[in-house]
């Protein structure tokens, strides 16, 4: 399968070793918009708010068009500033778009219970808790 990992940039950290074992078991792994580039929204802001305006909108259309090309997208959702299986605004919009493309969603670990547990139920995103061998 063709995946594209979709996560905060505080996790891009943990990426390395998923990438390679899910390319070891055969899947084509597409890393998240701004993983070789993790200031340029810091970058977008300093530019001014309209700058940092323009820079989300291109993210979320560049998000729209990559996830159009996948087969799946892996969200990796680990604890973040006391909050457990974090999702943000950002990565909550790529779950969405994926579901509107009818792609496997597929969560690292638990939906986050909070206001959008509801929305993110409503995707049928399988749960793998970690299980990389669920993937497929």
């Amino acid at each position: 399968m063709k995946i594209l990992i979709i996560c905060s940039k505080a996790f891009y950290k943990d990426i390395s070793p998923i990438k390679e074992k899910l390319e070891e078991m055969g899947h084509v792994i597409e890393l998240p918009n701004s993983y070789y580039e993790p200031d340029a929204e810091k970058k977008s802001w300093a530019l001014g708010e309209k700058e940092h305006s323009e820079f989300k909108a291109r993210m979320f259309r560049m998000s729209a068009e990559r996830i159009a090309e996948m087969d799946a997208v892996l969200t990796l959702n680990f604890d973040k500033n006391g909050k457990k299986d974090y999702i943000g605004g950002a990565t909550f919009i790529e779950l969405y778009e994926a579901f509107m493309k009818n792609k496997k969603i597929y969560l690292y670990n638990n939906i986050p219970e909070g206001m959008l547990f509801d929305e993110i139920s409503g995707f049928s995103p399988i749960v793998i808790n970690g299980d990389l061998n669920l993937v497929k």
